[in-house]
């Protein structure tokens, strides 16, 4: 009898065969839908000075930002050949050998310093407090974030190590292993997969490590910021949770996590010759857990940066003359730009 569960037969990447549609991109516009949401809740229940032009401008603007990030990233730390380097007009290009597929490959890191880049440059521009927004994105981020990691699942990628427990997962994509391997003969006797060919290829449960993250750098980041958006002590407060949660969450995660076959351990600190679909030595780290490292540190610095700046005392609920003077103030240059369109109109003319 065996002891893991079987990758449900009936999920497939694309949402109707045969056409170009897949679940991992709508599974994006669900993110970036409940993001937006969320965030909208914010301005209103705290009243805050946001026209909804703003807020749809923030918002076209971040996920732009965001998708390039995340792109770009993706193709310099994750890619081992000089395909971009030498053809970089591939990173953006959907198509390969005569066929769609997509853009593949994003970084979730890069995606962060796009948001973040997108966030203080729109603040700036348009006279917002980027704390104040950079927290609303942080209450609001994780949840959405939850369905990237579900479509992950449902594409059969980033799947975990090899396990004998409980919570293991037969992926159809995952790679197989030499029957003839003394580990793979024991973890196949553990679940109970006859033995067949003797030097034939066994594919090994993973751990779903998919819905690992969609639990604990999702769901339940998202509630602990979340139940703390009233009761931050300062501006930026949620900001440094979200980078420091996400990355202690990723981290832990990553061990649970197969490294990139063509990546790897980027540090060993104690060589060993383990498989790395097997174990994750505690000081052997990947490219994620580096990244993920960097995220913890910055939320730190962070943390004492934003708790020492001034005018940080956080606003619960803006009082309406703001949000009244905030409205006059984007109708006079609404007002302004099209007095503007009809001078020029006439010079035209």
């Amino acid at each position: 009898m065996l002891l893991a569960a079987q990758f449900p037969a009936w999920l497939k990447p694309e949402i109707i065969p045969g056409l170009p549609f897949r679940w991992y991109g709508l599974m994006y516009l669900v993110a970036f839908g409940i993001a937006y949401l969320l965030y909208r809740r914010q301005v209103r229940e705290r009243n805050f000075p946001m026209s909804d032009d703003d807020l749809s401008g923030l918002f076209f603007w971040g996920i732009l930002a965001l998708l390039f990030g995340a792109r770009i990233f993706a193709t310099i730390i994750y890619e081992t050949s000089d395909i971009y380097r030498r053809q970089p007009w591939l990173v953006f290009w959907p198509f390969r050998d005569g066929s769609f597929t997509g853009l593949q490959g994003m970084s979730y890191h890069g995606g962060v310093i796009g948001g973040v880049a997108a966030i203080l440059i729109y603040s700036k521009v348009k006279h917002y407090d980027y704390r104040e927004t950079g927290d609303m994105f942080a209450a609001g981020i994780p949840l959405g974030f939850t369905f990237g990691r579900i479509g992950n699942f449902i594409n059969g990628e980033l799947y975990g190590r090899v396990t004998t427990g409980p919570l293991g997962m037969f992926f159809p994509y995952a790679t197989p292993y030499p029957a003839s391997e003394p580990w793979v003969q024991e973890a196949a006797g553990k679940l109970g997969i006859p033995m067949a060919i003797q030097g034939g290829l066994i594919n090994l449960p993973r751990h779903p490590s998919q819905l690992y993250e969609a639990l604990l750098e999702g769901v339940v980041l998202w509630l602990i910021i979340w139940l703390m958006r009233n009761r931050k002590p300062f501006k930026g407060f949620l900001v440094g949770m979200y980078l420091a949660g996400y990355g202690l969450f990723r981290f832990f995660i990553e061990y649970f996590r197969e490294p990139d076959e063509d990546l790897g351990y980027r540090i060993q600190l104690i060589p060993n010759d383990l498989p790395a679909a097997l174990a994750h030595p505690p000081l052997s780290f990947s490219t994620g857990q580096i990244l993920s490292f960097g995220m913890i540190l910055l939320g730190a610095v962070w943390f004492i940066a934003a708790a020492g700046l001034p005018d940080n005392k956080p606003v619960r609920v803006y009082p309406e003359t703001e949000k009244a003077s905030q409205g006059k103030e984007q109708e006079a240059r609404k007002a302004s730009a099209r007095n503007g369109r009809r001078k020029l109109r006439k010079r035209l003319r």
